[in-house]
């Protein structure tokens, strides 16, 4: 302790004396960048044609050896979504172990060895290595394949798909690209619900012997290990591998919009935008534009000091963050500036996002810009050598990309190069804002208008990328709110037969993240609920609410219903609350417009209850279903918004009710996406009093 306490008296010594000597109203002029010590990897070709590097390290006692197929983008169409599917298959066991044998024997030697679709990787202690090095190859050339295993992951798969069509940054994100490079494109086609639904284990068979072969493999080993024992242990796994030959597929490019413009991409339910101003670009590592262009990114938007953060962050506070990324290739990549803002900042935001691109393209950075990237440049580097992964990956960018052996060596010397000149030139070469897409993913009705008025053209499109009519909505004659909620209740079995409902018993499966949780609901006229949420038996949550009072639960936890909930609880005359808008003197109902609810016409209803508070319901136009409702309501002091979708009605007695369920919780930026689909509904069979208690 004594030692540690002179560390920092001494360290606060010499703070004292520098702050005395140093002149602080001028930054500190770069040094020299440090010299990168990065072995040459020693090189080895396998019989079947794997490539073995090799890359010793022997300051810790561990291994690493990465295996990667070189396929290069693979299209796969009507079949989307099968390499990653056929990649996890290969981590559940082999045709001489069960996964749980084979996870039990990588636990034994406390190694980590995992697969995918490109191929594989094994770490583990330098005295526990061979084994595991062993057990990827293994996984590599004999997996199990099992129906069993498939269709597991193929319904966790299909359960991700769903949750992310309520997900505003993962449509975002799938449109996007999409509209890039286009649906055709190995880069822009994506997986769905329907088509991974129809994909086959004999479909993950095939891929797995089309792209998982040693035809242009590339097996990297770091660490702890002499070249002769990596190729001789490389030999022993892998080099009576057999399988297809593999071609470097040949891309054409794709080409950027002549002029910008902006492609909104319609989610009803988002309350931010997810701005992505994007161009494709050509940059392959050896570009002597390359080093230039990365300090170029950083400036505008790659850390928190960045033009596009100071500027929507902190200046304006339009979002919590403003980035932007590019990346070299042989094949061609994106420039992307993006950021998630509030939905009325939505056309203020793109205009802050392409003055700032046009402020880097045209204005030159300044010294102490420029010096405080290349210092960060110099840590990060210095940090990612520690890295055995990266070093790895070094290795094999020098190989796959024809770079020259000291790429990584004189890395940083070359970053220090670069002038303030070429960080302009860069710019103007490769964020090209003149013929650029804006892909804007929100409320297209909330932020529609004032894109337009930036003086770009706006397209618009639905959250699969698919182009669509805007204002299509607009030349529909909208009812009043009264009429549009009893075409409701006459669409699902008029009010003589709703108010005959006095009782229901619902029970129903829900999923979120990855749980099942199993849900029950009892209701009883007029007001009385019941609401208890299971998993595997066990009670998790209730909530109970009996016509006078009422708690939630969570748990051993159980807190009392506050004084607003019991009021709007108490006004409820009748099971089906939308009765008591239309019979009820207390419930305003505004309407005017409607919008899109599923690429289909909703008109839209702005329902204000007897409390005061409002809550917005969609109704279907051809239909007259209630369709989604959204309304903001406060959790323990938290405000959150809550949607909820509703579909697939089906007749339960003599009214239609709905079977599936989508409930969508946000919180500022985080997001929380349950799915509820009911599994049996009765109604008027007895429920107690005692019940709700």
């Amino acid at each position: 302790m004594r030692k540690i306490t002179l560390y920092i008296a001494a360290a606060f010594l010499i703070q004292s004396v520098q702050a005395q000597t140093i002149d602080r109203s001028k930054p500190p002029k770069a040094g020299p960048a440090p010299v990168i010590t990065i072995a040459d990897p020693v090189i080895y070709k396998l019989s079947n044609g794997i490539t073995v590097l090799v890359v010793e390290n022997h300051k810790l006692p561990k291994v690493t050896a990465t295996y990667t197929v070189d396929a290069g983008p693979i299209k796969e169409g009507s079949k989307a979504g099968i390499m990653n599917l056929m990649g996890q298959m290969l981590n559940e066991g082999t045709t001489s172990k069960t996964k749980a044998r084979f996870d039990e024997a990588v636990d034994q030697i406390g190694a980590d060895v995992s697969l995918n679709s490109s191929g594989g990787s094994a770490s583990a202690l330098t005295r526990y290595f061979d084994q595991a090095f062993l057990l990827m190859a293994d996984a590599l050339q004999h997996p199990a394949f099992k129906d069993e295993s498939f269709d597991k992951l193929k319904s966790q798969y299909i359960t991700g798909l769903k949750a992310n069509e309520r997900n505003v940054k993962a449509i975002s994100a799938r449109a996007g690209n999409a509209l890039l490079y286009g649906l055709d494109h190995p880069a822009g086609e994506f997986a769905t619900e329907e088509g991974v639904q129809k994909l086959t284990l004999d479909d993950a068979k095939q891929y797995y012997a089309k792209y998982i072969t040693p035809s242009r493999g590339f097996l990297t080993f770091v660490g702890d290990i002499k070249p002769e024992a990596a190729k001789a242990l490389a030999e022993k796994g892998l080099d009576t591998w057999k399988g297809a030959v593999l071609t470097l597929p040949q891309l054409a490019n794709v080409k950027n919009v002549a002029a910008t413009e902006i492609d909104l991409v319609d989610v009803p339910n988002a309350v931010q935008s997810e701005i992505n101003v994007a161009n494709l670009v050509n940059m392959p590592m050896s570009s002597p534009d390359y080093f230039a262009t990365l300090i170029a990114n950083q400036i505008l938007g790659g850390d928190f000091n960045s033009y596009l953060n100071m500027n929507l962050r902190e200046k304006h506070g339009f979002t919590y963050g403003a980035r932007s990324g590019i990346s070299g290739g042989r094949f061609q990549t994106t420039f992307t500036a993006t950021s998630s803002v509030r939905n009325e900042k939505t056309d203020s935001a793109v205009a802050e996002f392409v003055k700032e691109i046009k402020r880097i393209r045209t204005t030159p950075v300044s010294a102490e810009e420029l010096s405080a990237v290349k210092t960060w440049y110099t840590g990060n580097f210095a940090l990612g050598m520690e890295n055995a992964s990266r070093i790895a990956t070094f290795a094999t960018n020098i190989l796959l990309n024809n770079l020259p052996k000291d790429f990584y060596r004189t890395y940083l010397q070359k970053i220090n190069a670069v002038t303030a000149a070429d960080v302009q030139k860069a710019a103007q070469k490769y964020f090209t804002i003149n013929n650029a897409r804006i892909v804007v993913t929100g409320k297209a009705s909330q932020v529609g208008e004032g894109l337009k008025k930036l003086g770009y053209p706006v397209n618009n499109y639905d959250k699969y990328a698919k182009p669509v009519t805007a204002g299509a909505s607009s030349n529909i004659a909208v009812p009043d709110g009264k009429k549009v909620v009893s075409d409701f209740l006459t669409a699902i079995g008029g009010i003589d037969n709703i108010k005959g409902i006095k009782s229901t018993v619902t029970k129903a499966t829900m999923s979120m993240q990855g749980m099942n949780l199993d849900v029950e609901e009892r209701k009883k006229a007029p007001n009385k609920t019941l609401r208890t949420i299971s998993m595997g038996g066990n009670v998790v949550s209730k909530e109970v609410f009996d016509g006078n009072t009422g708690f939630r639960s969570q748990g051993p936890n159980q807190m009392p219903l506050t004084d607003d909930e019991l009021k709007e609880k108490k006004i409820q005359q009748n099971i089906i609350e939308q009765v008591d808008y239309v019979t009820g003197n207390n419930y305003k109902l505004a309407t005017g417009k409607t919008e899109k609810v599923d690429g289909k016409d909703a008109y839209v209803v702005t329902v204000t209850v007897p409390s005061g508070k409002t809550r917005t319901e969609y109704y279907d136009v051809n239909t007259h279903l209630l369709v989604k409702s959204e309304q903001a309501v406060e959790v323990n002091g938290m405000n959150l918004l809550q949607t909820v979708e509703l579909s697939d009605y089906r007749k339960v007695n003599a009214v239609m009710m709905p079977y599936k369920i989508n409930l969508t919780i946000k919180v500022g930026e985080q997001q929380q996406n349950m799915e509820m689909n009911v599994t049996d509904m009765q109604m008027n069979t007895e429920v107690a009093d005692t019940e709700f208690k």
